[in-house]
């Protein structure tokens, strides 16, 4: 019993505690103010012709839209790309070439051709799977270059978006007095100028 009016009594004071008032006869020194002026201009400038001018510039060079919006680690990928196609097209024409002249000496009577022991009509199957790869080919090229002008114009897009440290996200961590436990959330924050 006796243990219990001296908790109570403790758990009273402790409470009462929280509701204390600040004294209002204390003297607030003054302190000095230092105002500093922000010489840099952080306001970005918004110019909405950009991404047109960086998806032109890709259009007429590619990797220029990316030079254009200074993002210079992008022009070797698009050029190796755009250099991978070409160069199998190259090759896959120079295979359905050397089947296309082989099948027409065939035709024209001639047993000398390079591909002794296949058929006429593995000759035409070979023609038309080499047909196909130039075809993919060219495709993989023109996506290559599509992706260019894609690119340069939606990173001129990105590039006017303000980051700053205005809108957070951050985990907060809120400890309840009552409870006596922290409580944890996450708060979006935004501050408007």
């Amino acid at each position: 019993m006796k243990n219990n009016f001296l908790y109570t009594l403790l758990f009273l004071c402790a409470t009462s505690l929280f509701a204390q008032t600040s004294d209002s006869l204390n003297l607030k020194k003054e302190a000095r103010k230092i105002v500093v002026n922000d010489t840099i201009n952080s306001q970005i400038v918004y110019n909405p012709l950009a991404p047109a001018t960086a998806a032109f510039y890709s259009a007429v060079l590619p990797g220029l839209g990316q030079a254009y919006n200074k993002k210079y680690w992008k022009i070797p990928i698009i050029y190796a790309g755009m250099a991978t196609g070409m160069y199998f097209y190259k090759e896959q024409n120079d295979e359905y070439q050397r089947f296309r002249n082989a099948y027409k000496r065939r035709l024209a009577g001639y047993t000398d051709d390079e591909f002794q022991g296949i058929s006429n009509d593995r000759l035409i199957n070979a023609q038309k799977s080499a047909q196909k790869n130039k075809g993919l080919s060219i495709i993989v090229t023109v996506a290559f270059y599509l992706l260019n002008v894609v690119d340069a114009n939606v990173d001129a897009h990105l590039r006017q978006y303000e980051v700053s440290e205005d809108l957070t996200f951050q985990p907060k961590f809120n400890y309840n007095q009552f409870a006596a436990k922290p409580q944890y959330g996450l708060s979006l924050k935004y501050n408007f100028k």
